[in-house]
């Protein structure tokens, strides 16, 4: 049935997006891998649905009132869904980036009307991290909010509340695995609450990139980091309010060479012009679905498009000066 329904402006437009059946991927592997696509989202994607939902909480608890200012310290996609958002409810944005984020999104913010903070990349532990500048900045500007989207559980309540509900509308007990990377844990610790609270016997698995600690976390309960990792936007080393208490059953760890290599295949195969969390997403899906029994069916999300990253994942320049090169055929990591 096609659905005609009307949307009432950016925020109404936000969820409610397609399931796709990866169809060559799926054949390959003998299981169904679905891939939620939110790059449909209208700020292109899965970081609407957080935005939304810390905005409308903090309207709600009036800390954010007619003609605020919204900080946050983001890896680009937040920023870009908060300035949007901040556009059509009329709000400031302030969105501090570090400097190793790509091009394209620092660009997009720029042209959204946000006024951009641009710092230093740096641990977590330095006070000049972005994290704790954003944080700073909120406090010193009058009738301003800090959304704080890692340990702000309005995040987490809204995935609980739409994305997770989506997938088992969609789905249901025929539903095998959930998986999904995790940077703020507010994806996968909402839909995962969501499923879990369905039937309990659908498996929830991180999907996590080197550098990241999650994946150490989940298997032996102790943040260890190994390597490093050239994913953006996914992949921490603490645990956040959103990502705490997140029921999960496994955790499956991705080398860059092998999402590198599955979002050209992506795009090669499936037609689908994904970002870098998105492909790994699918290689830790895939995965996880070798695993199970055949036939199983396992859900990822598909976080963002590819454009965001052309200068990065999709040049052949810098891929050649990172060392990578990527497969013909990333079926074979696998």
């Amino acid at each position: 049935m096609v659905d005609f329904a009307i949307r009432r402006g950016f925020a109404g437009t936000i969820g409610n997006t397609p399931h796709i059946v990866l169809q060559r991927l799926s054949q390959s592997i003998g299981r169904t891998i679905v891939g939620k696509a939110e790059f449909l989202n209208p700020g292109g994607s899965v970081k609407d649905r957080a935005a939304l939902g810390i905005v409308e909480a903090a309207e709600r608890d009036g800390r954010l009132k007619p003609g605020g200012t919204i900080v946050e310290g983001t890896a680009g996609n937040t920023g870009i869904a908060l300035a949007l958002l901040g556009n059509s409810r009329g709000y400031r944005t302030i969105i501090v980036i570090p400097d190793d984020q790509s091009a394209e999104k620092i660009a997009m913010l720029k042209t959204f009307g946000a006024d951009v903070r641009i710092v230093k990349s740096v641990p977590f532990t330095d006070e000049q991290n972005y994290y704790h500048v954003a944080r700073r900045i909120a406090e010193q500007t009058p009738n301003a909010i800090w959304s704080d989207q890692f340990n702000n559980t309005a995040n987490r309540a809204a995935h609980e509340a739409t994305t997770g509900q989506e997938i088992w509308h969609a789905f249901g007990s025929s539903l095998s695995a959930f998986v999904t990377a995790t940077g703020t844990g507010g994806t996968l610790g909402g839909v995962a609450r969501a499923l879990k609270a369905h039937d309990r016997k659908i498996k929830t698995a991180a999907a996590d990139p080197l550098g990241s600690a999650i994946y150490s976390y989940v298997k032996t309960g102790e943040l260890v980091a190994e390597g490093d990792s050239e994913v953006e936007g996914i992949g921490i080393r603490r645990i956040t309010e959103n990502f705490k208490d997140t029921p999960l059953d496994d955790a499956v760890r991705v080398e860059d060479r092998a999402w590198i290599a599955m979002a050209h295949w992506l795009l090669r195969n499936e037609g689908l012009y994904l970002g870098g969390s998105a492909a790994l997403n699918v290689v830790a899906a895939a995965r996880y679905a070798k695993t199970l029994p055949k036939d199983s069916i396992v859900c990822t999300i598909l976080c963002d498009g590819g454009e965001r990253y052309r200068s990065k994942l999709y040049d052949g320049a810098w891929l050649a000066q990172q060392g990578f090169v990527p497969e013909a055929d990333a079926l074979e990591l696998l």
